[in-house]
């Protein structure tokens, strides 16, 4: 080559043969990577179908617990003491407010603020009632009313009664309940050192509060048959206390009124409010979740567990007390639906106004 000369490439002849098998090939290569990424959506889809199993502790676990019941029942109606039989239903009435008043208005809508040892009262009375820890309960809660009637929500009524009376509590979670639990904000509860301190020692409070006072005070203060006391004050005792609960995410979901909002599934149930010390009017709940009488309704002697925090209320330990105005009222029955998924006040979903007149209340300027 001459210095003159340019340097140039050197070309790449090609055949109509060699351009159809590059562009074979090309296909081949797109239809490989189509035909993984589809195999990948089938596993995807595959891993959200969700099959539910029995978790067979837990059955098992509720199969003792109701059979006891039956037992216990026979015992009441035939042997127990009338002593022993007054002192359970004082045991599931008292120990009830641990619900009402404690898990659910105060930590898991926090409808009210409350001190210290009221805030103790309520976590003790609550561990009487074998419902878990406050956290679980009320984080389970928080998920029932912001996500009610979908996947996500574990105790799904669209599932049936039987599931939403019990059957969640032995049934793996559907994939969203898991997801939503994660997307719950609990910091209120972290720094709650009464919470905490009782979710850490749940399972020897159990023993103590839950078994043993239950039983162990008519065996020593009337001389009942601590045979008897077992079956009574404990399987008959907690079966009551732990069905009168259920019936709020069953019965109270199902069967009654719904003057606020017609458009979703919870109901103002009288029977259910009696039972569980005013938690069953529950169309006006789930639509104002804050407020803490849960109820529209004054009258103490169908909502006991309203009266316990205005006692408490009078001697200081309880304080801030959320409430829904006959203006939100009527702001919401012109917007029939909006607010039904909100958990309780704080949750980001409160509407402007609602929230707005919700401050204002807290400083004190209606």
């Amino acid at each position: 080559m001459s210095p003159g000369e340019e340097k140039t490439s050197p070309i790449m002849c090609t055949t109509p043969e060699m351009e159809i098998y590059s562009a074979t090939l090309k296909r081949r290569q797109i239809a490989n990577v189509d035909e993984a990424i589809a195999q990948k959506d089938v596993e995807s889809t595959a891993k959200d179908v969700y099959v539910p199993r029995i978790k067979w502790l837990d059955l098992s676990a509720q199969i003792f617990i109701h059979a006891g019941f039956l037992y216990g029942l026979y015992l009441v109606l035939t042997q127990a003491k009338l002593l022993t039989t007054l002192w359970v239903f004082i045991t599931i009435y008292t120990s009830g407010f641990g619900i009402t008043a404690g898990v659910h208005r105060l930590w898991s809508h926090k409808a009210y603020k409350a001190k210290w040892p009221l805030r103790l009262l309520l976590v003790l009375l609550f561990t009487i009632t074998g419902q878990r820890d406050v956290y679980t309960w009320a984080l389970d809660h928080r998920v029932h009313h912001k996500y009610s009637e979908t996947d996500g929500d574990p105790h799904d009524v669209r599932r049936g009664f039987f599931f939403a009376h019990v059957g969640w509590l032995f049934t793996t979670p559907h994939p969203d309940v898991v997801a939503k639990r994660k997307a719950i904000d609990m910091s209120d509860l972290e720094t709650d050192s009464i919470v905490m301190w009782q979710k850490r020692l749940y399972i020897p409070l159990f023993a103590l509060l839950t078994i043993g006072l239950p039983v162990i005070v008519p065996y020593y203060y009337w001389s009942e048959s601590l045979w008897i006391s077992f079956w009574v004050n404990f399987n008959f005792r907690f079966c009551i206390n732990l069905n009168i609960a259920f019936c709020v995410n069953s019965v109270a979901h199902l069967w009654g009124q719904k003057p606020y909002d017609k458009n979703i599934s919870p109901v103002e149930n009288f029977a259910v409010s009696i039972a569980s010390l005013g938690e069953g009017y529950h169309n006006y709940h789930h639509v104002f979740p804050w407020d803490y009488k849960t109820s529209e309704l004054g009258d103490y002697s169908f909502n006991l567990t309203t009266g316990f925090i205005d006692t408490f209320a009078r001697i200081g330990w309880a304080y801030d007390r959320k409430y829904v105005s006959p203006e939100m009222i009527h702001r919401r029955a012109h917007r029939c639906g909006d607010g039904s998924h909100v958990w309780g006040y704080g949750d980001v979903d409160i509407s402007e106004d609602d929230q707005t007149e919700l401050d204002m209340m807290n400083n004190h300027e209606l």
